[in-house]
């Protein structure tokens, strides 16, 4: 069963991943984790929420997506939730269908955190530039 689930969500993002007809990227997604924060909890720091995104990494090329610059904008909420807005390097990236449900997961397992909703952007469109000194550094070594 979770199995199956897994799937249906790596298909949705595929198929938003994937080209309109004008061009365009595809649809939205959105990959989700965690539960509603309880109360008189503290809430995760802003810090700790990057932390736990650097440990999502690209297994192709093992640097994380905090600095492959992937990640955008980290909104989090009073009440713990987390909205994240993140782009992958490319449509046919072979891990995009994956590293969206990674970072969501990630910071859900953070203490101090509550829904997590990572949503795929499109626009600005992810360059070079948008990498980390160190990344880039790592990108020479190959």
């Amino acid at each position: 069963m979770a199995e199956e689930i897994l799937e249906d969500r790596e298909k949705q993002l595929l198929e938003a991943l994937s080209l309109g007809e004008n061009g365009a990227m595809g649809q939205d997604y959105t990959a989700y984790a965690g539960k509603k924060m309880a109360d008189g909890v503290n809430k995760a720091s802003r810090d700790d929420i990057i932390n736990a995104l650097k440990t999502v990494s690209d297994p192709e090329i093992m640097i994380n997506i905090w600095d492959m610059g992937l990640i955008y904008r980290i909104e989090q909420k009073d009440d713990g939730d987390v909205d994240i807005d993140m782009t992958v390097t490319a449509p046919t990236c072979p891990v995009a269908g994956i590293l969206p449900q990674q970072a969501a997961d990630a910071v859900a397992g953070l203490d101090g955190v509550g829904v997590v909703c990572v949503k795929v952007v499109w626009e600005p469109a992810w360059s070079f530039e948008n990498m980390s000194d160190e990344a880039k550094a790592m990108i020479e070594l190959f």
